[in-house]
C-alpha cells in the first residue's frame, strides 16, 4: 500500500501518512492527529481498515453524481475527526468483491466499522450534519 502527503490542520507541515499503520498517524512537527483518508482495493482492504480507530468505508463510484457530492464531506470528516477516524474510499467498480461483501447496491454506501464489524451503514447522500451525527454516536460525540 502506498502513503500520501498530508498538510497538518494545526501547523500546515507536510507528512507522509501511510495507508495502513497501527495506531494514528501525527504530525512530525507539532504532534498533532492527521485526517486519515486512504484509497484501498480489494487486495488491500483488510490491511487498511486493520486499526482501532473507528472506520468510515465510503463505497462510491467516479460516475456517480452523489458520490460527488458526498465525497467533499467525507474528506471534512477525516479532518474533523482526525485522530479518531480512518476513511478508507473504495471504488466499487474496480473492487467487486468488496462492494459485495458490505452489499453495496446503491451508492453511495458508507459503512462504519469497529474492530473489523460493521456498526452501522448509511445509504445514499446525506447532508454533513446526518452523517456526524453517525460518527459521533460511536465517538461518543
Amino acid at each position: 500500500m502506498s502513503s500520501s502527503i498530508v498538510a497538518c490542520p494545526a501547523c500546515s507541515a507536510k507528512n507522509r501518512v501511510p495507508a495502513a499503520a497501527s495506531g494514528c498517524p501525527q504530525c512530525a512537527k507539532c504532534h498533532a492527529p492527521l485526517p486519515w483518508l486512504v484509497n484501498a482495493s480489494d487486495d488491500t482492504f483488510a490491511s487498511a481498515t486493520a486499526t482501532d480507530q473507528l472506520v468510515l468505508v465510503d463505497l462510491w463510484a467516479p460516475w456517480c453524481g452523489p458520490c460527488r457530492m458526498v465525497g467533499p464531506i467525507v474528506e471534512r470528516l477525516a479532518k474533523r475527526y482526525a485522530g479518531r477516524l480512518k476513511v478508507v474510499k473504495v471504488n466499487v467498480d474496480d473492487n467487486r468483491r468488496t462492494a459485495s461483501r458490505y452489499g453495496a447496491q446503491s451508492i453511495p454506501t458508507l459503512v462504519l466499522l469497529r474492530d473489523g464489524e460493521v456498526v452501522d451503514r448509511i445509504v445514499g447522500a446525506q447532508p454533513e450534519h446526518v452523517m456526524r451525527q453517525h460518527v459521533d454516536a460511536y465517538l461518543g460525540g
